[in-house]
């Protein structure tokens, strides 16, 4: 049995980051998370640096704009996930760079986790948060980094606890806002099945220099399919109310940061259906469920009996 890749997840105490880590150390591959000095005096990091080290993940103290500490770290591993928040995408040109002096990492997966920003037509806010994502593919494809993109579609939850109400904390059980006409279908996909997936990616010849595409089967669904499956588990019609494209266009000009990058995204989602018009192209990349049957995947029908 070939040896597991030591990974160093860069992020790790992030929204997406801390279910890498999690998935990673359960996997049984040496686990490594870059952590800042600080994050040990707020007391939500602190307290998930301590479930880290429980699941025998190393803490690795450095940052990103110290060059010297990212480079130390990344020569302690094979693998490195990035998996930093929207402020920091454009900064991952300084792990590229530790990565290229360090010379031994044999796949880097940028923080990309959402839709295949190669193929997006966004518009902005949304368009520059994907074109920075994009220049970051460039710039490893221009090193000659090996790597491994994950387009993961959409965060379940992000959208299923609340079925897409902004503000709400529990899916709603009299009316409901859709966004555009609920006919485009999305892509929905449980955190940690997402983690599941990128990990078993890593080490997998089928990924190397490709995309590795989430797209459940059973997860491939219009908002009106979601909304139905929630109507018959509460047995209750729900009221509709649909945000159309051109009032959604302008309730988009007039938010703020970052409710407006929010809402354009969820037109490119939920209005152009970004995530599935385009069909995969087998020579650069793959499909999750298909390379890893065995995974057993939360379903959104699954998902939303927890709120039952």
């Amino acid at each position: 049995m070939t040896e597991k890749s030591k990974i160093l997840v860069i992020g790790g105490t992030g929204y997406i980051g801390k279910y890498l880590v999690e998935a990673s150390a359960k996997a049984g591959h040496p686990t490594y998370a870059l952590v800042r000095e600080s994050a040990a005096s707020d007391a939500e990091k602190s307290k998930l640096i301590e479930s880290f080290k429980s699941f025998g993940v190393s803490i690795v103290h450095g940052d990103i704009y110290d060059h010297q500490s990212l480079v130390t770290a990344i020569k302690q591993v094979d693998v490195v996930i990035s998996a930093v928040g929207a402020v920091q995408l454009a900064d991952q040109v300084k792990i590229i760079a530790a990565i290229k002096e360090a010379g031994n990492i044999k796949r880097f997966l940028p923080s990309e986790f959402g839709t295949d920003v190669d193929r997006t037509n966004a518009v902005e806010p949304a368009a520059t948060f994907f074109s920075t994502k994009a220049k970051i593919r460039r710039a490893i494809e221009a090193e000659r980094i090996p790597f491994t993109y994950v387009v993961s579609n959409g965060f379940a939850g992000y959208t299923l606890p609340s079925l897409g109400q902004m503000g709400a904390k529990s899916p709603p059980r009299d009316k409901i806002t859709i966004i555009g006409d609920g006919n485009p279908k999305v892509i929905l996909v449980k955190e940690e099945d997402i983690a599941t997936y990128t990990i078993k990616a890593l080490d997998d010849p089928r990924t190397l220099n490709k995309i590795l595409y989430l797209r459940p089967p059973a997860n491939v669904l219009s908002f009106s399919e979601i909304v139905s499956l929630w109507e018959k588990k509460i047995g209750t019609i729900l009221e509709k109310t649909y945000l159309l494209e051109d009032e959604l266009l302008k309730k988009i000009q007039e938010s703020p940061f970052p409710s407006n990058i929010l809402l354009s995204i969820a037109h490119a989602t939920f209005v152009k259906g970004e995530y599935t018009n385009y069909e995969i192209d087998a020579s650069i990349g793959a499909e999750a469920s298909e390379l890893y049957p065995e995974v057993k995947y939360t379903t959104v029908d699954e998902y939303l009996s927890f709120f039952t």
